[in-house]
């Protein structure tokens, strides 16, 4: 027992630490030392001994409830949300590595930051009006999606009066009802699967649906179900860009159904936010944004599935609010908020950004 709560006691100092240092995610592996992502780069806590296949056990199970470690060693992985006192909130994920446990752990700002408190374009507020559509926001893994989704939800909730229903795999920022009702549920506490939940989503009397990913062809059909028939709805993808959001929804139904999803798609979706934080000059991350609002081009270009010419129509758009990434990444560059080198590691295509900065 004396060794469980020494555990306990070693897991709340290094929650404590990544919380103070403002760190993003907190890995755990054995044979390294507790690691920390700071402006997204990976730096290891010199003064923590490196971690033993006991200690590592140790930890893991100072996280979990019994019945969650139960699920862990049945399914060898698991998501949830873990929270130190009052001080940090966590999304976590322990799995298996090579035979040994591991855990990644992200923090979770106490605070819903604003759309300005985050520096995303104030376009925006528009979704956060809007009385019904499909709004995705899309990027790779750790680049602000949900955070992003928050400051909408947040703005939504102080605005209006709606029933928000959010499902999400863990349960991430914690919302304060306001103007709104916001009903949260979480898979695995609050409903068996994402599944379930969506299946009795519309008769819960939602007007704004958040779903935390999604994750296959059904959590995608009831999505645009839910925006066909009077909602706004919001979800995440991890896609690089507008055009490949468009793609891979599309992709992922079978030949014979896509013909009945492209119609659905052109008639729900109303924008996407493709998101990317790229390290600052002075430290922390500044976000670099391609913004698609989907006009009466763009509907024809998702139903005649000319999507490879979508790039195009958001270059040609900026007077409608349209943004491409290498717009959003040159703007930052000249506010000499982030390095050219670090921009064209993000560009999807470095040499248009150049061209683009030479014009000035």
């Amino acid at each position: 027992m004396a060794e469980n709560a020494s555990y306990k006691t070693k897991l709340e100092d290094l929650l404590l630490t990544t919380a103070k240092q403002n760190a993003s995610d907190l890995h755990l592996a054995v044979g390294r030392r507790p690691t920390l992502r700071l402006d997204g780069v990976l730096i290891g806590l010199q003064k923590e001994p490196i971690l033993t296949p006991e200690a590592m056990e140790g930890l893991v199970t100072a996280l979990l409830t019994s019945e969650q470690k139960e699920r862990f060693l049945k399914d060898k992985q698991l998501d949830f949300a873990f929270a130190y006192e009052d001080k940090a909130r966590f999304r976590v994920n322990v799995f298996y590595q090579r035979g040994y446990m591991a855990a990644a752990l992200r923090l979770i700002p106490a605070q819903v930051k604003t759309i300005e408190e985050l520096g995303l374009p104030p376009i925006l507020h528009d979704f956060a009006r809007l009385s019904q559509g499909f709004v995705l926001v899309v990027g790779p893994a750790g680049h602000g999606k949900s955070t992003t989704l928050a400051a909408i939800l947040d703005e939504v909730n102080h605005q209006r009066t709606d029933h928000v229903i959010t499902i999400e795999d863990p349960i991430e920022y914690l919302f304060v009802q306001d103007r709104c009702i916001i009903s949260q549920r979480e898979v695995g506490n609050d409903t068996p699967s994402f599944h379930d939940a969506l299946k009795t989503l519309l008769r819960q009397d939602p007007d704004v649906v958040m779903i935390g990913e999604m994750r296959d062809r059904e959590s995608i059909s009831t999505a645009m179900t839910a925006a066909e028939t009077g909602h706004l709805v919001f979800s995440t993808l991890h896609t690089n860009s507008a055009s490949q959001t468009i793609d891979r929804i599309i992709d992922s139904f079978p030949a014979d159904q896509q013909g009945q999803i492209v119609s659905q798609l052109s008639a729900t979706l109303v924008g996407i936010v493709s998101e990317r934080l790229i390290p600052k000059i002075d430290g922390g991350r500044a976000p670099a944004c391609e913004i698609m609002l989907v006009n009466s081009a763009i509907r024809n270009l998702i139903r005649e599935r000319k999507t490879y010419q979508i790039d195009l129509v958001i270059e040609t758009s900026m007077q409608e609010g349209m943004v491409t990434l290498n717009r959003s990444l040159a703007e930052l560059i000249r506010k000499k908020q982030i390095s050219l080198e670090n921009a064209e590691l993000y560009s999807l295509n470095p040499s248009e950004l150049r061209i683009l900065l030479e014009r000035g």
